[in-house]
């Protein structure tokens, strides 16, 4: 298989997802889709826990001590959430959906509420499929040569859940996989470009703080609290470089 395939078969599973899941949202009453909408926030919530719990992986406390992993992710997320904030990135992927709605619609008719669930479903379904864990080492491996198990893995899982998504939210779903190929595909090639550059160590820092931002997109889904995860993005970014810094100063 060519070094791309991972990501291209990820497209393809939201894709089909999320026109099966519009056919069955359609019948299903509003209920039954908040339900849905809640079981998707408590298994996000799951799937955050399990990745944020890498901030006690053996590697990570070796190269940087026993009570500095805590303060990287916490130092991450400060720093990323004042640069995502100046820089507006909610603000701007919610544009983007927006834009997107307006084009995909017909004839630009589609009403407020309908424009907000479009918006919501980008967002969600953007932040979910494209912060996990499996998106960043999956793209990386596949990048360095050494196959696309993991994102043929992550395929399977983001189609189902692509099928939920999309019952509760519609096609805005499916409009995030333009986000998906984005940053997978820019992985994959920096991957492909840089080797095997990302240790341990600074993969458990990432993980870690990508498990934080995916609980903020389950508090979103239960509609605990409105959390801009979109302005946290810049943290995953900055936890890795955290990490060498303080491996460099101990």
């Amino acid at each position: 298989m060519f070094i791309g395939t991972g990501t291209v078969v990820n497209a393809t599973t939201v894709l089909v997802g999320s026109g099966l899941g519009v056919l069955i949202g359609h019948r299903l009453p509003l209920r039954t889709r908040s339900v849905v909408t809640d079981a998707l926030g408590l298994v996000t919530l799951l799937i955050a826990a399990s990745s944020a719990f890498a901030v006690s992986d053996d590697a990570f406390s070796d190269a940087v001590g026993g009570s500095a992993p805590m303060l990287i992710v916490l130092g991450a997320l400060l720093i990323g959430a004042i640069i995502g904030s100046l820089a507006r990135i909610e603000d701007r992927l919610e544009g983007l959906g927006d834009v997107l709605q307006r084009r995909l619609s017909r004839g630009g008719t589609e009403d407020h509420a309908g424009r907000d669930r479009f918006i919501q479903g980008f967002m969600t379904a953007s932040l979910v499929f494209c912060v996990g864990p499996l998106t960043i080492l999956g793209s990386i491996t596949e990048g360095i040569g050494e196959g696309s198990d993991q994102l043929l893995l992550k395929s399977a899982l983001d189609g189902f859940a692509s099928i939920a998504f999309a019952a509760a939210f519609g096609w805005g779903v499916a409009a995030s996989v333009l986000t998906l190929v984005l940053i997978q595909g820019s992985l994959t090639a920096l991957g492909a470009a840089l080797g095997d550059f990302l240790p341990e160590a600074h993969l458990a820092a990432l993980t870690a703080t990508g498990g934080l931002l995916l609980v903020g997109v389950a508090l979103r889904l239960l509609e605990i609290k409105q959390l801009k995860v979109g302005d946290l993005l810049p943290a995953l970014l900055i936890a890795p470089l955290l990490t060498e810094l303080v491996i460099q100063l101990r």
